[in-house]
């Protein structure tokens, strides 16, 4: 569903208000997940903590951020692009991630799952949802209003990674967040590369909520002998996606025109 200059928001898109949007969407996470006073490590202990840890805070932000692309007028140009890159075959970087993603589900001890923790893990879908529209979505319309799609790509990848740094301010050990913030910009830049090879950020966001399904999932019982190599894939995924990157975003212009008005 592309767009063009004959589209009408009802705000126009600013940097300031996708800036304003990311910020906003990680204080109101990180604050319900504070409310529940559960630690980010105990997140995979059971049912209960994942819910409340987690699970919580992403339906309060969907909701939130639904009801504010709704009153911006954002939904269209937030998850579609107005034409798909040129180059293609960076797709390999995502199709690498998904056998990653295979390979966790495959190494995820399931005899551990209850009925309550199998539940809470399918509210954890809705982050695919939450943070891409928020960073690839919301943020990168705000971007897009003055910057080159090189910086949007940059920016929304590298925000994406920074906004795990509240992990350590949950309990999780510095160098373990550092490390996390580190493969998020990586994943990012792979979510980022199948928006603009589809055309559409609804398969990057279903990717994301599986990829976040089957890690929280290692973490839960003993997972199989396997399980360290959809590491080894992700990184992989991740090389092949910075060599991407730069043919996806080359000849493509997807900044919003400033004669687009807002609606009324």
């Amino acid at each position: 569903m592309p767009h063009d200059t004959a589209d009408r928001y009802r705000v126009q898109p600013r940097v300031w208000i996708g800036l304003v949007i990311y910020v906003g969407y990680v204080a109101v996470v990180f604050a319900v997940q504070q409310a529940t006073g559960i630690p980010y490590t105990e997140l995979g202990a059971n049912g209960t903590n994942l819910f409340l840890g987690a699970g919580l805070s992403l339906i309060v932000g969907a909701i939130l951020l639904a009801i504010t692309t709704t009153l911006l007028g954002w939904w269209r140009p937030a998850l579609f692009d107005r034409r798909r890159a040129a180059h293609t075959w960076p797709i390999v970087a995502p199709a690498i991630m998904v056998v990653a993603l295979v390979v966790n589900l495959a190494s995820t001890d399931w005899g551990s799952y209850d009925g309550a923790f199998f539940a809470a893990s399918i509210v954890l879908l809705l982050v695919g949802f939450t943070e891409e529209l928020a960073t690839r979505g919301l943020l990168l319309v705000g971007l897009r209003s003055r910057l080159s799609e090189g910086w949007v790509w940059f920016l929304t990848s590298l925000l994406f990674g920074l906004m795990h740094l509240v992990n350590a301010l949950s309990g999780q050990a510095v160098g373990s967040t550092l490390q996390q913030v580190g493969l998020a910009f990586g994943a990012g830049t792979i979510f980022y590369i199948l928006r603009r090879v589809t055309g559409s950020l609804v398969w990057a966001m279903v990717l994301h909520g599986l990829w976040d399904f089957s890690t929280f999932g290692l973490g839960h019982g003993t997972p199989g002998p396997l399980f360290a190599l959809g590491g080894f894939i992700e990184i992989a995924a991740i090389v092949v996606a910075f060599v991407g990157v730069a043919f996806v975003i080359r000849g493509s212009d997807e900044r919003i025109p400033a004669a687009v008005r807002p609606a009324g």
